[in-house]
C-alpha cells in the first residue's frame, strides 16, 4: 500500500517504527545469530523485486522486507562458527550504542561540531595506545577499516620523508612483508608508490636483516616500512623488533598493521610475541574485528600526529575556522572528510564492560585456537600447515584435493553447519579456520572438524 509521509520533520508513526526497530535490535541480538546463506540476483530479483517506489511502502512493510528477505541471505559473521576471514563478534553494548551514534546526527570530523564525541573517541585510542607502548602524545583517528588506516599511515610517512629528503630526491619505496595484507599493496598503487617484497624468514616473517638488504639496496628511496602484527592468512607476527631496528638506524618511518593480530595486545599471555612494537611510527588495529566492534572501525596512532597533521589536513576558505585552531579534529589524521563518529560504539562498550573483560574476552578466543590446534594435531587425517601465532589455525586434510576442500565448504553452508572457506599458500588449498567471536567453543571446533573425516 502506498505511503506519504513528509521526508523530514513529520513524525506520524514514528513511535511505532521505534518500538518495531528496538524490538528487531534486541531480539537479533539476543538470539542465536543464524549462519544463513547468500543468493542469486535472479532470486532475490524474483522473490522481491523492486523496493524503491515513488510513494514508498512505510517503516514497518519496509522493516519486514529487510527482516524476511533481505537479511538471511547476509551470512551472519558473529555466528559462532563463522570461522572464515576475520569475523566481526560485536558486544552488546557496541551494537546498541551504534544506534545512538545513527539517531543522534553527530559529524566526527571537527571539535567545534562533535567535542564531546570526540573527547570519547580520543579516550578509547588512548586505551589502545597504552596497549601499543606509544608515548602520552600519541593520538589519532578511527577510520572505517585497515586500508584507509593503512593508506593514511603512508601518506604520513611519505610526506615526511620527502620533507627530509636531500633537495631532488623523492622516496617513492614503501618496503613490506611477503605476508602483509593486500592493502598495502593497494595503498601503493593509490599513492603511486612502489612496493617492495621483502623475502620472509622459515617462520613467514619479516626480519630485520632481510630488510636491510632491501633498503640498503636502494638507499634514500624507501619512505616506510610495513610490518604485521598478525598477518590475514596465518596469524603471523613479523620481527618487530629487528624491523624496528633497522628502521631507526637508517630513520625509515616503520608502520605496523595490526588490524587483526593487533587485539592480542590486550592479553597478557602472548604481549611478548609483539616486542618491538612500542617502537612504530604508525599503527593500526581494526576493532571490529578481534575487539567486539560493529563495523566499520579502525583505530589509527601516530607516535608524533603533528606529522599526520600536516599530511591531511584539508585547506579551504570554509574550513578555516576548524584549520586555523589547535583543537584535535580528527578529520586532521586521515584521508577524507567527512566522518562518522565511528569509535563511539567502541568507546561505549569499553566504559559499560571495563577493559578486564576485553582481556578476558581475547584470552578465551586464544583457549579455543589453542584446543584447535591440538585437536589438529590429534587426528590422524588432518596435518597443521604451520604452528599458530595468534588465533588463526591453517591445517591440510590428508588426501584432499582443491575441489575437495571447495565441496567441504559448500556442503557445510549448505547444512547451515558453519561458514569455513578454504585458502591458498603458496599454490596448495588449505583449511583456516580463525577465532575471534568469544562465544566459539570446544565443540564447535571440534564439530567441523568431524565434518572432515
Amino acid at each position: 500500500m502506498p505511503h506519504n509521509s513528509s521526508l523530514i520533520g513529520d513524525h506520524a508513526g514514528l513511535h511505532e517504527l521505534v518500538t518495531a526497530v528496538t524490538e528487531y535490535a534486541e531480539g537479533r541480538i539476543r538470539m542465536q545469530p543464524p549462519l544463513d546463506h547468500p543468493r542469486s540476483v535472479e532470486e532475490l530479483t524474483a522473490e522481491v523485486g523492486a523496493t524503491i517506489t515513488p510513494q514508498g511502502i512505510g517503516g514497518i512493510e519496509a522493516l519486514n522486507l529487510f527482516a524476511d528477505k533481505l537479511a538471511p541471505t547476509c551470512l551472519s559473521t558473529d555466528h559462532p562458527r563463522f570461522l572464515s576471514f576475520i569475523p566481526c563478534a560485536p558486544s552488546d553494548a557496541s551494537v546498541m550504542f551504534d544506534l545512538v551514534v545513527g539517531a543522534s546526527s553527530i559529524y566526527g570530523g571537527s571539535w567545534m561540531e562533535g567535542a564531546g564525541a570526540v573527547y570519547a573517541e580520543n579516550q578509547a585510542l588512548r586505551w589502545v595506545a597504552d596497549l601499543v607502548g606509544l608515548p602520552e602524545q600519541a593520538g589519532g583517528v578511527f577510520v572505517p577499516g585497515g586500508t584507509i588506516g593503512n593508506l593514511s599511515a603512508l601518506v604520513a610517512a611519505r610526506h615526511r620523508a620527502r620533507a627530509q629528503a636531500p633537495q631532488g630526491s623523492r622516496p617513492n619505496k614503501v618496503a613490506a612483508s611477503e605476508g602483509a595484507h593486500s592493502s598495502i599493496s593497494s595503498a601503493c598503487e593509490v599513492m603511486d608508490a612502489e612496493c617492495i617484497s621483502v623475502p620472509a624468514d622459515d617462520l613467514g616473517r619479516l626480519t630485520g636483516p632481510a630488510l636491510a638488504e632491501v633498503l640498503d639496496a636502494h638507499p634514500g628511496e624507501f619512505f616506510a616500512v610495513v610490518a604485521t602484527s598478525g598477518t590475514t592468512n596465518f596469524g603471523i607476527i613479523d620481527d618487530l623488533a629487528s624491523v624496528a631496528q633497522v628502521c631507526r638506524e637508517r630513520g625509515v618511518w616503520f608502520h605496523v598493521d595490526g588490524a587483526y593480530g593487533g587485539a592480542g595486545l590486550a592479553a597478557p599471555s602472548i604481549r611478548d610475541r609483539y616486542a618491538g612494537i612500542e617502537q612504530c611510527d604508525s599503527f593500526i588495529v581494526d576493532p571490529h574485528k578481534w575487539l567486539f566492534a560493529p563495523f566499520d572501525c579502525c583505530a589509527l596512532l601516530y607516535r608524533d600526529p603533528a606529522v599526520a597533521r600536516s599530511a591531511h589536513t584539508q585547506k579551504a576558505g570554509y574550513l578555516d575556522v576548524l584549520t586555523d585552531t589547535t583543537d584535535w579534529n580528527p578529520t586532521d589524521y586521515s584521508v577524507g572528510l567527512t566522518r562518522r563518529a565511528r569509535g563511539l560504539p567502541f568507546w561505549f562498550s569499553l566504559v559499560v564492560n571495563g577493559t578486564n573483560a576485553y582481556t578476558a574476552a581475547v584470552e578465551r578466543t586464544l583457549e579455543v585456537a589453542r584446543f584447535a590446534e591440538a585437536e589438529i594435531q590429534a587426528r590422524p587425517e588432518l596435518e597443521l600447515a604451520r604452528e599458530r601465532d595468534l588465533t588463526v589455525v591453517v591445517f591440510r586434510r590428508l588426501g584432499w584435493s582443491p575441489a575437495d576442500y571447495h565441496a567441504w565448504s559448500d556442503r557445510i553452508l549448505a547444512d547451515q553447519l558453519a561458514f569455513a572457506v578454504p585458502t591458498t599458500h603458496h599454490g596448495e588449498t588449505l583449511a583456516r579456520f580463525a577465532v575471534v567471536n568469544p562465544q566459539t567453543t570446544e565443540d564447535d571446533i571440534a564439530l567441523v572438524l568431524d565434518t572432515m573425516r
